[in-house]
């Protein structure tokens, strides 16, 4: 799965909980699933990435298993969501080296790196300007049946 989808899988299930939170409850990941649209197995590998990053937390056991909020929404910025499940950069080079007798295939690479960070560097910063509580109010008014 694309990396854009597996952080686009993760602001659903923390804006998901957020709505929730009030409750102070853990919910299945076959609940939470129901409302992504995807499998309760799927969703755990995700939910693990966040646990990992202080953003959820699990209980395990029987009755009362699941899911919930480690901070409160507004305390969750797009940015450590993206932090704690996109392992590589947003940009990659080529899987395999571009010709260096090539005045282009050796210049490519220098070129876009520059681009690519300064390109990632903004995503960034424009992430760390919403949280999941905002997330939460976007949804709820587009969301509106």
């Amino acid at each position: 799965m694309a990396i854009v989808s597996r952080y686009t899988i993760a602001l659903h299930i923390l804006t998901w909980l957020a709505y929730w939170a009030e409750k102070d409850e853990f919910f299945p990941s076959d609940r939470i699933a129901n409302s992504v649209g995807t499998s309760p197995v799927f969703l755990r590998r995700i939910l693990g990435q966040l646990a990992k990053a202080g953003l959820v937390l699990v209980q395990h056991g029987g009755t009362g298993a699941g899911w919930k909020l480690a901070r409160r929404p507004e305390d969750i910025s797009l940015l450590d969501v993206y932090e704690a499940v996109v392992q590589t950069p947003l940009f990659e080079m080529h899987h395999s080296q571009p010709n260096p007798s090539c005045i282009i295939g050796h210049g490519i690479q220098p070129a876009l790196q520059r681009v690519y960070e300064d390109s990632e560097e903004a995503l960034k910063l424009r992430l760390a300007q919403e949280s999941i509580g905002d997330l939460v109010a976007s949804a709820l008014e587009h969301g509106k049946l």
